[in-house]
């Protein structure tokens, strides 16, 4: 292994004289490598206190462009970046902060088509996704692989970090056997999230990963950590390892549609170019109404039952919210329940309106 030049000593100083860390520690991470899942909120204090740390290769998987609701929790990024390659920029912010340090950004989601091919070039994984199917993916194919992997979520105010696949370790399936089924668990772009709290998760995800690469400390494998901002506390629990869950020999299936079932669907493009046509139903909160709307009548999911006078079945009715989700629920709703078949889903919600 290359030591490290007398540059790179001066870079990682304030390392080098920590105890139980030191030269050899920083070594190891020189010559170390991580993947990073997802360059959004997670992934951004994840990426910045990898590479300030010095692990000497990190990739950066992330087909996402920079959009403004990113820039209050994704701190790599600024509103000169809106519309630009998430990786991209990650990368060049990040080379700039360390020169030492190679960084490879992946213009690419990650799928059940490349996942063992990009994953097996790397030491460990840290998932920063936001979904299901990434998350169960990400760790059969650690599996498969042998590679230890560090995972994070967040909601609302709440944020959980583990380790997963070290030394024997329990696996992601260990701790969640199953997806949630659909509709149980909203996402961020529905519910909202606490800008600062995946700066919180992910300096601990990548606290974790800094103590694998180095050899030091006690690692979360076989524990959850929970931290809830609104409370300002911290809760671990432990969990054991399911020896079927490490015979994972192919990938399965990841579509899991967690979130919401089919509807049929109409893009804000669209929907623009033929406006006149529909009639629009908004089910989002009056507070969100409020602050935002593209006309039409506010509905909201929690009282739709109070408004069906207002929702006619003999038009077109676009059923809209914030991201497509909620919209999808209300319209299973109305469609199983009372009768409905004339009703389409906004495609991505009021996310995509100004694009």
């Amino acid at each position: 292994m290359n030591p490290l030049t007398s540059s790179e000593q001066a870079h990682y100083q304030r390392h080098l004289i920590l105890p139980s860390f030191g030269l050899e520690a920083q070594e190891k991470l020189k010559h170390f490598s991580v993947l990073v899942v997802g360059a959004g909120g997670l992934g951004c204090p994840v990426l910045m206190y990898l590479a300030a740390a010095g692990i000497g290769r990190i990739g950066i998987i992330d087909n996402d462009v920079v959009s403004q609701s990113n820039l209050h929790r994704q701190v790599l990024f600024g509103v000169s970046d809106i519309g630009l390659p998430k990786a991209k920029i990650a990368a060049n912010r990040l080379q700039d902060n360390n020169p030492y340090i190679v960084i490879e950004p992946i213009l690419q989601y990650l799928s059940k088509e490349n996942a063992l091919e990009v994953i097996k070039k790397y030491d460990l994984v840290v998932d920063g996704s936001d979904n299901f199917s990434t998350r169960y993916l990400v760790n059969d194919a650690c599996v498969m692989l042998g590679k230890p992997l560090v995972s994070g979520a967040i909601f609302t105010y709440e944020g959980q970090v583990s380790v997963f696949n070290y030394k024997n370790g329990p696996t992601y399936r260990c701790l969640f056997p199953e997806p949630p089924s659909p509709g149980e668990m909203p996402n961020c772009a529905e519910i909202g999230v606490l800008g600062v709290l995946p700066g919180v998760v992910g300096s601990i995800m990548a606290t974790e990963a800094i103590k694998i690469a180095a050899e030091i400390g006690e690692t979360l494998s076989g524990k959850l950590l929970v931290y809830d901002a609104f409370k300002m506390n911290f809760n671990s629990f432990n969990f054991n390892a399911n020896p079927d869950n490490k015979t994972i020999s192919s990938l399965g299936e990841y579509e899991f549609e967690c979130d919401v079932p089919s509807a049929k669907e109409i893009s804000a493009k669209e929907l623009k170019a033929h406006f006149d046509d529909y009639v629009l139903i908004d089910v989002r909160e009056p507070h969100e109404y409020q602050a935002f709307h593209i006309e039409g009548v506010n509905c909201p999911l929690s009282k739709l039952e109070f408004h069906l006078s207002s929702i006619p079945k003999d038009k077109k009715v676009v059923v809209h919210c914030q991201a497509g989700s909620r919209s999808k629920k209300a319209i299973e709703l109305l469609e199983t329940k009372y009768g409905y078949s004339n009703l389409i889903n906004l495609r991505n919600g009021l996310k995509d309106w100004d694009e």
